[in-house]
């Protein structure tokens, strides 16, 4: 059976999450990362991964620009800064927001990711 593809507007929708920064909505997610640590996540973001983080800064940005990343999740309801909001309009990545801490959010991510087409 064909796997459907996932886009980041389907995982905003999934996690009824805050869409802070529109992006690419259609951007394909292939994986998920969670990481706080800014060094940690440059080195090892896979590319097309929801990058679950309460990193909302302008550096978290640039390092999922660099790393190729499908989108932000900010988690707990970090907040994100008006540089980095402005930075992610101008290189289209999609930020999204949501209530969850990180590990009930990469846990309902990883069942999303495992759902099959029907």
């Amino acid at each position: 059976m064909k796997k459907e593809k996932k886009q980041v507007r389907d995982l905003a929708e999934f996690l009824q999450a805050e869409c802070l920064v529109q992006g690419d909505l259609d951007r394909e997610i292939q994986t998920g990362y969670v990481c706080d640590l800014l060094s940690w996540a440059m080195a090892r973001l896979p590319e097309g991964a929801a990058w679950m983080t309460v990193m909302g800064n302008l550096n978290a940005v640039a390092v999922c620009s660099l790393k190729d990343g499908a989108c932000i999740v900010l988690t707990d309801n970090a907040p994100l800064d008006k540089n980095a909001e402005s930075r992610a309009e101008t290189e289209g990545i999609c930020i999204l927001r949501v209530e969850q801490g990180a590990y009930e959010t990469a846990l309902r991510l990883g069942e999303w990711l495992r759902e099959e087409e029907k």
